[in-house]
């Protein structure tokens, strides 16, 4: 038991971390609204420069120094470099002329310049002006409660519902860009780069991850007395990103291709780390597995998959299985499994789609099944006191006073020790419309 002399100075230190969290919060505001004001001197400083350069007769490229001599101009006063001040300039003028809500909610500090800055870059594949009005009202509406990263996520899936060429038709040029590189870092050392389609990458990625983890698993450590260490034995210091990188190495170096162009010989896993395969949680649309429409698929709930690589996915899976969604919200509502214990866990995953706590995007393969009032205690165990937590987070809760309580369409309210509150609400699949009936004669689904 604490002294009443020890709870009274955490009770100070309570009050002085809250006044302190409450400044962070008032400058954060600030320098939003400094922000916005510099976006607007940048953009009506590019308004003058592209004015001036339009009364003269002259080619493109000596009317763009209008431009390149005012972005020196402005980065000579601040110091920085000027083509990056040119870009902030049109970056400026693109965000106060195609989201001027999304600068308001800046300049008032409802969101961050980073806020801003991802809404008019994933913005940017919508031409259409009443498209992008749609995707800025949607967007903001998140951005205003979530955190920068989690916000990209959700405003790239609304940019595929808006856009007007599918997924599925983009992925079939941008696979072309596929490449690997390699570059020079000093010290004798390289970095190898890869371009390519985002499952497979993701793939390659949860592989070395699983493989790394194993061997680490199986690796022997040194013992703290020398007296017991084995002179014939060699000790494993290496961390995760050193074991990805070793592995990938090998495996490029040792490995051949499934099929060989050369020989047209297939080879197979032979067994052990090779036998380990790489894992993804894909949401495909009933219709689109179908094969009735081309709406895309999503990885991890974030990631837009090509409707031809969902289906692909599904023809090799092992098991599937349906996912019930709401037809307005589009939250998960039931899952068609039977054994309750997997069941459950599936809905949650489904459900969830990442770490439930606030700011988090761990997806949810990769998370605790936490009950949100402690077993315990008397927690039940049922979709209603269940979140998925990655590690992280599911220790803090455990181990601070965080407190999430769970509401009815499974948003999770959380308080923190020094009683701010938040609330998470869970991913919704479908976000502007339904998919449209499936042609006459088609099989149900």
């Amino acid at each position: 038991m604490e002294s009443s002399a020890s709870l009274g100075r955490r009770d100070d230190d309570d009050a002085v971390l809250a006044r302190l969290i409450e400044s962070i919060v008032d400058d954060d505001a600030v320098i939003a609204e400094r922000e916005a004001s510099k976006i607007v001197s940048m953009a009506a400083a590019l308004r003058i420069a592209k004015k001036r350069a339009a009364t003269q007769a002259i080619t493109s490229q000596m009317r763009e120094l209008e431009e390149r001599s005012l972005a020196a101009e402005i980065g000579l006063a601040i110091r920085v470099n000027d083509r990056a001040v040119q870009n902030r300039m049109h970056d400026a003028l693109e965000l106060c002329d195609h989201y001027p809500t999304t600068l308001d909610a800046l300049a008032d500090g409802g969101i961050s310049a980073r806020h801003a800055t991802i809404i008019v870059e994933v913005g940017r594949a919508l031409q259409d002006p009443n498209a992008r009005a749609v995707y800025e009202a949607t967007v903001l509406e998140r951005a205003l409660r979530d955190t920068a990263p989690r916000t990209r996520a959700f405003a790239e899936q609304v940019v595929e519902e808006l856009h007007p060429r599918s997924i599925t038709e983009r992925h079939r040029d941008a696979v072309k860009t596929r490449k690997v590189w390699k570059q020079r870092l000093g010290d004798g050392m390289s970095e190898l780069g890869i371009i390519g389609p985002d499952v497979l990458v993701g793939g390659i990625w949860d592989r070395l991850t699983q493989q790394g983890n194993s061997s680490k698993q199986a690796q022997v450590t040194e013992p703290a007395d020398e007296a017991d260490a084995d002179p014939d034995a060699i000790y494993d210091e290496r961390n995760l990103d050193q074991l990805r990188a070793d592995i990938a190495i090998d495996l490029l170096l040792t490995g051949g291709p499934t099929i060989d162009p050369t020989t047209g010989a297939i080879t197979g896993p032979a067994g052990g780390l090779a036998a380990i395969h790489a894992r993804a949680s894909i949401v495909i649309p009933a219709l689109t597995a179908a094969g009735l429409a081309d709406r895309g698929a999503t990885l991890d709930g974030a990631i837009p998959v090509d409707a031809d690589t969902a289906r692909c996915l599904l023809a090799g899976a092992p098991s599937w299985e349906r996912i019930f969604t709401h037809p307005i919200h589009g939250h998960v509502l039931a899952t068609d499994t039977y054994r309750r214990p997997v069941n459950l866990d599936r809905y949650l995953a489904a459900r969830d789609v990442h770490c439930r706590f606030p700011g988090c995007r761990r997806p949810a393969r990769v998370c605790d099944r936490d009950h949100n009032f402690d077993w315990a205690l008397g927690g039940t165990t049922d979709a209603c006191n269940l979140a998925c937590l990655c590690k992280r987070h599911h220790t803090l809760k455990t181990e601070k006073p965080w407190k999430p309580v769970q509401q009815r369409d499974g948003s999770i309210h959380w308080t923190s020790p020094l009683g701010r509150s938040s609330t998470d609400p869970p991913e919704r699949y479908v976000i502007f419309r339904e998919d449209p009936d499936p042609p006459p004669g088609a099989p149900p689904f």
